[in-house]
């Protein structure tokens, strides 16, 4: 068998953590080229023998004593001997990915245990190269980033879902906050796994964290996922939860077409403008047969008048409306504007004051005689404006005879 006179390695990528030089059979003549990046370490009978840096070395027995006492090599000629020859491949590499198993926080903001799943990216060097072969090469002929990550999954995976868990935990983080403090809980986790990497010979160059989310692998974790979802569509539509069941009942019951689900809606619509602020007092306002809103109107409206009640006392007008000649603001109660003295026309539907000749409410567009009729209506009280069934001798509001 022939002699090797040269050994070096030329690696295509940088995948490679080691590689174990195929042939074995050298002799002290042979010369071993290192790359930059790179550290050789041979080993013979099961012993390291020497170690070689970036640079060309022959190997004799000047820069292997071992070999000797290993062999009995006099010092000169092409004495042979058989040894290992392992390239490790010193690049800071940042590329490998990671991904935590399910873990569970008690999160602050909701109070309930939610799953979690978190990846990431990290990098590691070859610090020791002895050390790296001696723990984790055995009966390999070469070392990869796979080999890596499929040999440190599990305690990798224990070490960061702790770490994780216990920087949420102290510093009181949920789930829709965490995505500010990524940087530093990379840097935690870092500082608590530095110690197990030099224990094989490696040093970690670097830990990122780049999400952590509910796991929706879980049933649990998509109801989750799916509720935190309607939170935040919520509030940014501006309704409670109280008020999207209520649509969603409401929806259904108009969905039928029949006069039940037209008084389902009514019903849940209802509900919303007396139980709720805002959106069911701005939007969901339901006029009474007379075209005038009967929700309450705010204590310190300065333009608020009293109007008698049906049951004896006063109640509040409630309503604005704008008068359609000048264009200023009156109270609803009001039968002509305190402005300029046009008569008010309410449609029967909105309550929006209209031109005596108008046919069409300029506000809601219904057509304000055929409205009218249709529920009934075609006698005005000439007192207070209200609207009265035909028939009707005295108005109900405020007492005046009907002519």
């Amino acid at each position: 068998m022939a002699f090797i006179d040269v050994v070096e390695w030329s690696p295509d990528g940088t995948d490679l953590y080691a590689w174990k030089y195929p042939e074995s059979n050298l002799s002290t003549a042979t010369q071993l080229i290192v790359h930059e990046s790179q550290e050789a370490v041979l080993f013979s009978k099961g012993r390291m023998i020497g170690k070689f840096g970036p640079g060309k070395h022959q190997l004799t027995t000047e820069n292997l004593p071992l070999l000797r006492n290993l062999y009995g090599i006099p010092f000169g000629g092409r004495n042979p001997f058989l040894t290992e020859v392992w390239f490790v491949n010193k690049t800071m590499r940042l590329d490998i990915d990671w991904r935590t198993t399910s873990m569970r926080l008690m999160d602050p903001e909701y109070g309930a245990m939610v799953p979690l799943v978190a990846t990431g990216r990290y990098g590691v060097q070859v610090q020791d190269a002895e050390r790296f072969l001696l723990k984790l090469i055995g009966t390999m002929h070469e070392f990869t980033s796979s080999n890596l990550t499929d040999q440190f999954m599990g305690p990798l995976s224990a070490k960061t879902n702790s770490a994780v868990v216990s920087y949420m935990s102290a510093n009181r983080v949920g789930i829709t906050r965490i995505a500010a403090h990524l940087e530093q809980l990379g840097n935690f986790i870092r500082q608590s796994m530095d110690s197990f990497w030099s224990g094989y010979g490696l040093k970690l160059v670097g830990f990122y964290v780049t999400s952590i989310d509910v796991d929706t692998t879980t049933p649990e974790g998509q109801k989750i996922s799916e509720a935190i979802s309607d939170r935040s569509a919520q509030n940014i539509a501006g309704y409670t939860w109280q008020q999207r069941q209520t649509f969603d009942v409401a929806s259904e019951a108009m969905s039928g077409g029949s006069d039940m689900g037209i008084l389902g809606m009514a019903m849940m619509t209802g509900m919303l403008t007396q139980g709720t602020n805002g959106l069911g007092q701005g939007i969901l306002q339901q006029p009474d047969r007379s075209g005038f809103n009967t929700a309450p109107a705010p204590a310190n409206n300065p333009e608020e008048q009293l109007t008698p009640g049906s049951a004896g006392g006063a109640q509040r007008a409630n309503t604005k409306v704008f008068c359609a000649n000048c264009g200023k603001p009156y109270a609803s109660s009001c039968r002509f504007c305190p402005h300029c003295g046009h008569e008010y026309n309410p449609c029967p539907i909105c309550g929006a004051d209209n031109e005596r000749e108008t046919h069409r409410c300029a506000t809601c567009g219904a057509e304000l005689q055929n409205v009218a009729a249709s529920i009934g209506a075609d006698t005005t009280c000439q007192r207070c404006g209200t609207i009265v069934q035909p028939g009707t001798k005295f108005c109900p509001q405020c007492g005046t005879r009907i002519n």
